[in-house]
């Protein structure tokens, strides 16, 4: 797993061998220890180069030895021989050096990247610290504040940032490796004492305490409650502060307490679960190996509202030719002029020239005639959409694939109004569209595989993270979004405050409380569909009957703050008041505090005390049993999907895994009895009953969250 070769006479040559990155596995880490053993003992070998097979140097820890007893040699000594070595030893960096193939770069003497070499240390998005030194050779190389920002971020840098900062020596446009061995030659008889990054002091800035302290404050913001991060910064200060042989011990400790965190196991869990999603499979069996997407080079987005204006722009930046139309004139001009800025923003981050010359712009719909695929992205109503693909599919040349961006209409009833059912899929976008990483992709029960494969492989290409999803109201996230944001509301109704609410939900880890994000989304948005399912229509009675909608508890309040025109921060009115229509700062609302007391008198109902720890459960295990109900129903093909579709697309904090893996971990038996209780107090909140999936699981000894599948492949009585 990792080979030496003798090249121009004296330089021994370690090629890490463990495709596809060069993973630092048992065998790889034991070839390394056994190849500089060789290299440094033999009197031919003048100085050792190492670098990684087929154009990667080193994509780090192999983290599927996590969950193991690892064997192996350990990373911190296999480094330390490599740094304490009598001959200069040159890491030739190509394609990326991460996590602990960063640090095994840091042991070398030099380090020498390609061009478009990416370098980090993003051992923190695991939950974990750079353990094999890095938190304390990198300050000792680049300074503090530098290494803080690396490490509690995980950031990747480019190779000329990396020569910028410091981390690496040389950067060259031309053969790594051939670079790396002329300088090894070159170097063969100097002295390393100035070489090794151990030896060196550690700068410490003057404002030392203040910079941590600061840093500190930062971190613990923008963590949200992840151990981590905090964790990466107690390390650095161990560099800063401490001489290297106990700074090691420190990073020992701190490591010590991350690998065996809930949080570690959640982040890793999500690492994998972004893998798996993308082998999707169809309920007819058809899956994402046996399925050949059609090729896109052509597509259309249909409606330039703020969606389609992000779709056109995601499209565009991925390389594909896209016709934009917008029969409105006006709102065509306005999306013109915002698309181009988007791009142009886009580009001046990357680095690379705008795709401005990618999109045409129209305002008809002819224009789509020759397109491989199109999106639609019109205002949400199902008229409107019915209009648009009966136009489609007359329009289009055959074999276009047809794909809504609704989020949540019935993409079946869409793909009847076509000649071709077969070629309509649901590409769910989250906004804004050219930043959201997460992207639906719904089949409807006639949409072909090959339909389903080519909207995958284009997301993927728009670098979103694609799950299918079946057809269902809300498909999986906005499903689960509704018993979420009722419990919210009934909450309202028993005495709680929208800042109580969402305090509790912020202290869990979201970025944002329910009741903000209404306010920033618009409150007349959900008031619009409530109004349309023939729920939101004032009832003038009070007490019970006047909260029960098609036989169900529901809580007008929502419709009562739209009938106010409190649609939130664009009216500077909500659920929070703010200074000026359009502001953002939320600020508790005393007529708001007053309004929900005269609410409850005219209804009858008694203010109660309601704490966190009730918040969290009615509206998380509200959520929860929906997405029981949703991989009982088929809808998602496993707990994974629900997932990662949440910490992707909802704002649910990546160290605690994803709803479905949450309630692995707080106990499915607790998440049971939790909702047992809640539906006796609450009878007439159908959706607190816990799902049938749950119970079973239950009764099969609660597996963890990667066996449930096999729980749900077992046949069930529906009685």
């Amino acid at each position: 797993m990792a080979q030496l070769t003798r090249v121009s006479g004296s330089v021994g040559l370690i090629t890490l061998q463990n495709p596809p990155v060069n993973a630092l596995s048992a065998a790889v880490r034991q070839g390394i220890v056994d190849t500089v053993k060789r290299a440094l003992s033999d009197p031919e070998v003048k100085s050792v180069v190492v670098c990684g097979q087929n154009g990667i140097f080193c994509g780090g820890a192999d983290i599927k030895e996590f969950g193991t007893n690892m064997s192996g040699p350990p990373l911190v000594p296999m480094i330390h021989a490599i740094e304490v070595a009598n001959k200069p030893v040159v890491a030739a960096i190509e394609g990326s050096a991460f996590g602990g193939g960063l640090e095994l770069a840091l042991g070398c003497h030099y380090r020498i990247a390609h061009s478009k070499a990416r370098l980090g240390l993003p051992e923190v998005t695991l939950g974990l610290l750079p353990a094999a030194g890095g938190t304390q050779r990198m300050p000792r190389l680049i300074g503090v504040p530098a290494a803080l920002d690396l490490i509690t971020t995980g950031r990747h840098v480019t190779a000329a940032e990396a020569l910028q900062l410091g981390v690496v020596d040389q950067v060259t446009a031309h053969n790594t490796v051939d670079v790396a061995v002329k300088f090894a030659l070159s170097v063969a008889e100097k002295p390393l004492d100035g070489r090794r990054i151990s030896t060196f002091p550690c700068p410490r800035p003057s404002n030392m305490d203040a910079l941590f302290d600061g840093v500190m404050q930062k971190v613990r913001q923008s963590a949200r409650g992840a151990i981590a991060p905090t964790a990466c910064v107690q390390a650095v200060r161990a560099a800063a502060t401490l001489p290297y042989d106990q700074g090691m011990e420190r990073e020992k400790e701190l490591m010590a307490t991350l690998f065996t965190s809930g949080q570690a196991r959640a982040l890793q869990y999500s690492f994998f679960a972004q893998r798996a999603v993308s082998k999707w499979s169809m309920p007819s069996g058809a899956r994402w190996d046996t399925s050949k997407p059609r090729p896109v080079h052509k597509a259309a987005v249909i409606g330039l509202g703020t969606m389609g204006r992000g779709i056109a722009v995601a499209l565009a930046q991925t390389g594909l030719s896209v016709v934009a139309v917008e029969t409105q004139e006006k709102q065509l001009m306005g999306a013109k002029q915002a698309v181009s800025g988007m791009l142009e923003r886009g580009a001046k981050r990357r680095g690379v020239a705008p795709a401005l010359d990618k999109i045409c712009y129209s305002h008809d719909i002819q224009a789509v005639a020759d397109v491989d695929l199109v999106i639609e992205a019109v205002f949400e109503d199902m008229a409107l959409k019915e209009k648009v693909f009966q136009q489609l599919s007359a329009l289009c040349k055959p074999g276009t694939l047809l794909c809504t961006n609704t989020s949540g209409l019935d993409v079946d009833h869409l793909a009847s109004q076509t000649r071709n059912p077969e070629l309509v899929v649901g590409m769910h976008f989250f906004a804004p569209a050219h930043v959201m990483k997460l992207l639906e992709v719904v089949y409807g029960s006639k949409s072909s595989p090959h339909a389903l494969a080519t909207a995958m492989q284009l997301g993927k290409k728009m670098g979103k993270v694609c799950v299918a999803v079946g057809n269902c109201r809300g498909f999986v996230g906005n499903r689960m979004l509704k018993p979420y944001s009722e419990q919210a509301f009934f909450l309202l109704e028993e005495g709680a405050t929208p800042e109580l609410v969402d305090q509790a939900l912020e202290e869990f880890g979201f970025p944002m409380g329910l009741f903000r994000m209404s306010d920033l989304s618009g409150l007349d948005v959900g008031w619009r569909v409530r109004k349309a399912d023939g729920l939101g229509k004032s009832v003038g009675a009070s007490g019970h009957q006047a909260r029960i909608r098609q036989g169900s508890r529901y809580s007008p309040l929502g419709d009562f703050l739209c009938e106010q025109g409190r649609f939130g921060q664009k009216t500077g009115r909500g659920w929070y008041q703010y200074e000026k229509p359009g502001g953002r700062v939320a600020r508790p609302d005393p007529w708001l505090h007053s309004f929900l007391e005269g609410y409850r008198a005219r209804h009858g109902l008694v203010a109660r005390h309601i704490d966190h720890q009730e918040v969290l459960e009615r509206c998380l295990y509200a959520m929860i049993n929906e997405g029981f109900r949703i991989l009982e129903d088929g809808i998602a093909a496993g707990p994974e999907d629900i997932d990662i579709i949440y910490v992707f697309g909802y704002g649910w904090p990546r160290h605690r895994g994803g709803p479905m893996f949450y309630a692995s971990m707080v106990g499915l038996e607790k998440v049971l009895e939790r909702l047992e209780y809640y539906h006796e107090a609450h009878p007439d909140v159908p959706y607190m009953q816990p799902c049938g999936l749950l119970r079973r699981l239950v009764a099969s000894g609660s597996p963890p969250v990667h066996r449930w599948r096999e729980v749900m492949k077992k046949p069930h009585s529906q009685l």
